[in-house]
């Protein structure tokens, strides 16, 4: 009876370590790929024209 109440409280104890493993790697993936997505569409932006000439012939159509 003791072994099985120290193996439910080592798990109970262990779950947040569980946790921590899981979620941490998961959180840096996501910070890494964000950041590599906005580059690339900074990039993209920066090659591929995408409309401002449009924009500034519409205002200056208002002045």
């Amino acid at each position: 009876m003791i072994k099985v109440i120290a193996i439910v409280t080592c798990i109970f104890m262990l779950q947040g370590c569980v946790h921590k493993l899981v979620t941490v790697p998961v959180k840096v993936a996501y910070k890494t790929t964000k950041g590599v997505v906005k580059g690339t569409a900074a990039v993209v932006g920066a090659v591929i024209p995408d409309g401002d000439d449009e924009d500034e012939e519409k205002d200056k159509k208002k002045d």
